[in-house]
């Protein structure tokens, strides 16, 4: 097998540029790590351009006929982002739907709406969520963090190929877009908002996060067909972001 040793190629430097969302939005692609998640995403039928394997280490059977080159153990550390690498990253494609495709994928199941979150780990941990209650899509409105940045598919474990992700630009569109596909919109709202314990968001919900400092924005709150909020006792005014993502999905479920 091929072994890279110097920083200076063309395909090494081509899967370090990856490390910047202004590249991977350029090429469509960005970076995947670890054994599970590659295996998960080849599974899928998600392309992998190249598989970067750590000098030293040995090819799983699976990754027979793909692109694999091994690095340096140098150059293998400086492109990847975990502190205990398992040897192996891999440059594989973004998953992109169009509106028809993301509706048809969704059907009758509720849809998450991050509105400009920006943390990672939050970002991550709440596609995970989405998929473990069951939602059908997500929506990534501007001004959110990106979710193919490396802290972001890892946080998300692999539920970043099982449930399609589309970005918006309005909230208008994306208002009319929930409607359209039959849900009811429903907003965190710490104030004014109804107990969400006692809410109806069960089925057909289109369920809008805010922002992690500064909550959802105005055209979603004028919009809302409910407004909801997590009861919190003692001095605590505000959970993070991914925690009430959560408490609020699950919630959903209720039967």
């Amino acid at each position: 097998m091929k072994i890279i040793t110097s920083k200076e190629n063309p395909t090494y430097k081509n899967a370090l540029r990856l490390k910047r969302k202004k590249y991977r939005d350029e090429t469509g692609s960005y970076l995947l790590e670890g054994v599970k998640p590659l295996e998960d995403a080849l599974d899928m039928g998600i392309k992998a351009m190249t598989v970067f394997v750590e000098e030293g280490g040995q090819p799983e059977r699976w990754l027979e006929g793909q692109h694999t080159v091994m690095l340096s153990r140098p150059l293998f550390r400086a492109l990847s982002d975990t502190e205990a690498p398992q040897g192996i990253i891999a440059a594989v494609e973004m998953r992109n739907y169009d509106i028809d495709g993301f509706r048809k994928l969704v059907g009758g199941r509720n849809v998450l709406i991050m509105d400009r979150l920006q943390d990672p780990g939050n970002i991550g941990t709440i596609i995970r969520t989405a998929e473990a209650a069951g939602y059908g899509g997500i929506v990534m409105m501007a001004g959110s963090g990106d979710v193919y940045a490396p802290k972001v598919v890892r946080a998300a474990a692999g539920s970043l190929f099982r449930v399609p992700v589309i970005k918006a630009g309005k909230a208008g569109d994306v208002i009319r877009m929930v409607r359209e596909m039959g849900k009811r919109l429903a907003v965190t709202c710490p104030e004014g908002g109804i107990n969400c314990f006692e809410a109806d968001i069960v089925s057909d919900t289109a369920l809008v996060i805010g922002n992690e400092g500064n909550g959802v924005s105005e055209d979603f709150i004028d919009a809302a067909d409910v407004k909801i909020r997590i009861p919190m006792e003692g001095s605590i005014e505000s959970l993070n972001a991914a925690v009430a993502a959560g408490i609020l999905m699950y919630q959903s479920r209720k039967r």
